[in-house]
């Protein structure tokens, strides 16, 4: 997995992140219906290029390298693939 949205996320869904995503592997978008029902936005583990373009347009600092993410928040990493079937 090249990146991954974690606990600071919860609440916001700050879309910037799926605007600036080339590939389209972050969801559920505003205009999906999970979007009202899910706390957090998702990367998708096997679409995501590892691009980064994410990172810098997140206004709460939330998604992260997975090499990079916090111990605390190591579990995100998972709650992302599983959101994907993955």
């Amino acid at each position: 997995m090249a990146y991954v949205i974690a606990e600071p996320c919860i609440g916001t869904k700050d879309t910037a992140c799926v605007d600036a995503c080339p590939v389209d592997c972050i969801h559920p978008k505003k205009d999906e219906a999970p979007h009202a029902e899910q706390p957090q936005l998702y990367i998708d583990p096997v679409e995501c290029i590892d691009c980064g373009a994410c990172v810098p347009v997140c206004p709460v600092s939330a998604i992260f390298a997975a090499d990079d993410l916090p111990e605390k928040w190591q579990d995100y990493a998972q709650k992302n693939a599983s959101y994907y079937g993955r």
